[in-house]
């Protein structure tokens, strides 16, 4: 059997390791100026960490913003801790990378998606196991794309 260049995976391991520097920088220096991120994750995660509330809340994924108000910021390795102010209440929450679907910081319209295979099932594109998206429109987030390239002279000011 040839081998085979997995891309899909190291994609997704390149960008998880983008989301921990990130997070790394935040938790040791604060948020600079206007950024803010969305994060949605799979609440389903055998190692997502939430309220049982929230959980019941939103049985299959969440979205947490932390902008303003978040505390006690830990990465590691494998995911991130921070404790969250929903509605007055500070609620504590684990999120593996594995778990998450989006990353978007729509103060400089920057964003990652990540679909895993089974989102993909219908489809008979040649691409395994997971497939990663930049998203490019942070008001329309949830439509989907094909993989595309980006040329970063478009990022550029």
């Amino acid at each position: 059997m040839a081998r085979e260049i997995d891309y899909g995976k190291l994609m997704h391991s390149a960008m998880r390791g983008l989301i921990q520097e990130v997070l790394s920088d935040v938790r040791d220096h604060g948020l600079p100026g206007n950024h803010h991120f969305f994060i949605t994750f799979d609440t389903t995660h055998p190692e997502a960490r939430l309220a049982p509330w929230l959980r019941e809340r939103y049985p299959t994924e969440m979205t947490v913003v932390m902008q303003h108000w978040f505390d006690n910021l830990e990465v590691n390795d494998d995911g991130f801790g921070v404790t969250l102010n929903f509605g007055d209440e500070p609620e504590s929450l684990y999120i593996p990378y594995d778990a998450i679907q989006t990353f978007v910081d729509p103060s400089v319209e920057f964003g990652l998606r990540f679909e895993s295979h089974e989102d993909d099932e219908d489809d008979d594109s040649a691409e395994d196991d997971e497939q990663a998206d930049f998203a490019e429109d942070v008001e329309d987030e949830t439509e989907k794309k094909d993989a595309e390239v980006v040329s970063l002279d478009s990022f550029r000011k």
